[in-house]
């Protein structure tokens, strides 16, 4: 995909134009009877940038990828329980097309192909399930790294033991309430789905009730376009993908990566910069100031860390509150959630907003203050006001939704998921009034949230694999199926050119969508 430099700014609802120096690669999908195939995701994957750019066909079975950087391709198609053979070595020229078609053959459905919430319906029921979905999707899923591989016992208790040391600071917390005996039943688990003596059907499809849990998609949702960069190696979970005023794009990693790293978008490549941390670091965040440099949150160590733009070294600021996410405000004061905190960087000293102990989501409005979202039973947004640190918090109408990311918009209205609800919320600050709306699916799980240039309201739904868009004037959500298995994106941010930014960290990659013509 071409960089922003020749990218149109025209926001998300427009989608993009086409240019005489861009590549673009046409055809048709058909299934196995002949007949043009709705649906299927086209993959172009630049062999030298390792961008791919994921499309999808439509009614009568055509694609459309256009944008595309000269060089050789190798197009693919996702279509779980359908195959067709990758072309290779397509060579596209600055200005060049093509004409790709491909025709599928019937194949199976895989386990590493479904949702989360279509694992937790159809994958059997046995002793240690509960606890399965419970503590061992904090990072990822079962797609990628439980369902397609294999193991005996003993490997899968190195596993679960390998995520005990890994993830301790989170999932052995005592409000977790994690032990021995929860660790075994887990163990149990995995041995008897996806262990080697497993009974476990070949195919989900096999499974009674399967074709009530696949999401149908509307004719808007196949428009939507995917565009996504390769981090530089595995197990690297990116988290988010940050703008900078240079052009480039700044990405935590979560786990034991302990690594951010630095993505020019045109070339596709990244340059990773180490924290010193020992152990797990969890980098959940990582955000660039005005200034040039980089703050970022060690969640694994209680620890703000800060790259120099100068040195490219990484300093890190020891603390004994949680750390999560990060904002800085336009004054420079860094601020982060966990235990709500603000960090001056000139006395390099913390202030605990001690009526906050426990946040998740953070934003900054235009006037400097702070908004919230505590991740509490009762779900509770609140505001730290920028000159007086005085807090105000406002008791959001669904109690037990769990509120989680939180933003601003352009008109300065509040907007946050309430993830066990399954709503996206609206909190009006001049009136002081709530509106909420429903999202669709059996398990919505809104997690990222971001407001594009169209005022409309962008949402990842964890469990049901689908980004979801919402217009709050009407209250109509369009969902949109998206390139991969294991929906893990985590935040969203909005560029210069209104392209949404994600991280993927279950499939190792970051990357932005939009809205095709």
């Amino acid at each position: 995909m071409r960089s922003s430099a020749w990218l149109p700014a025209l926001g998300l609802a427009l989608g993009t134009a086409t240019f005489a120096d861009a590549a673009t690669i046409t055809g048709t999908v058909t299934g196995p009877d002949g007949a043009p195939f709705r649906g299927a995701f086209v993959q172009a994957r630049n062999a030298a940038t390792k961008i791919t750019v994921s499309v999808l066909s439509d009614n009568a079975g055509r694609y459309r990828a256009e944008n595309l950087g000269p060089g050789d391709y190798r197009i693919s198609i996702r279509a779980p329980g359908f195959k067709a053979d990758a072309k290779s070595g397509v060579t596209l020229a600055a200005d060049a097309s093509t004409i790709q078609d491909f025709k599928l053959q019937q194949d199976m459905v895989r386990w590493s192909d479904i949702s989360f919430y279509q694992g937790l319906r159809l994958l059997p029921d046995h002793k240690g399930k509960d606890l399965y979905f419970r503590y061992c999707f904090a990072c990822h899923g079962f797609e990628s790294r439980m369902a397609k591989i294999k193991r005996d016992e003993d490997g899968w208790r190195s596993r679960v033991s390998y995520m005990k040391d890994a993830m301790g600071y989170f999932i052995m917390r005592p409000q977790n309430e994690f032990n021995d005996q929860k660790a075994e039943d887990i163990v149990q688990y995995l041995t008897y789905t996806f262990g080697e003596d497993s009974t476990l059907p070949k195919s989900p499809a096999e499974v009674p009730g399967y074709n009530e849990t696949v999401r149908r998609f509307s004719d808007e949702a196949l428009k939507i376009v995917y565009v996504e960069y390769e981090t530089p190696g595995p197990d690297r979970m990116p988290w988010s993908a940050h703008p900078a005023k240079d052009g480039s794009f700044w990405v935590p990693y979560y786990g034991r990566a302990n690594k951010i790293a630095r993505l020019n978008p045109e070339t596709g490549a990244m340059q990773e910069f180490p924290v010193p941390n020992v152990g797990t670091a969890a980098i959940h965040s990582a955000v660039p100031a005005p200034d040039g440099s980089v703050w970022l949150t060690e969640q694994g160590s209680n620890k703000l860390g800060k790259w120099d733009p100068n040195t490219q070294k990484i300093t890190e600021y020891q603390d004994d509150w949680g750390k999560h996410t990060i904002r800085v405000a336009p004054d420079g004061m860094v601020w982060s959630t966990g235990g709500l905190t603000r960090f001056d960087p000139k006395t390099e000293k913390f202030t605990h907003i001690s009526e906050v102990p426990s946040a998740y989501g953070i934003a900054i409005d235009k006037d400097g203050n702070v908004w919230f979202a505590e991740l509490r039973p009762d779900g509770r947004i609140g505001k730290v006001d920028a000159k007086t640190l005085k807090v105000t918090k406002y008791q959001e109408p669904t109690k037990a939704g769990f509120a989680r990311r939180i933003i601003v918009d352009d008109d300065g209205l509040i907007w946050y998921a309430l993830f066990n609800a399954g709503k996206l919320a609206q909190f009006d600050p001049k009136i002081e009034q709530f509106k909420e709306f429903s999202l669709p699916g059996p398990r919505a799980t809104p997690y990222a949230v971001g407001a594009d240039t169209e005022h409309k309201i962008w949402y990842s739904s964890e469990w049901m694999d689908v980004l979801g868009r919402l217009d709050p004037a009407t209250g109509k959500v369009i969902e949109y199926p998206i390139p991969r298995a294991e929906n893990t994106m985590r935040d969203f941010f909005r560029d210069d050119e209104g392209r949404m930014w994600f991280g993927s960290p279950a499939n190792d990659r970051v990357g932005y969508f939009y809205l095709g013509n």
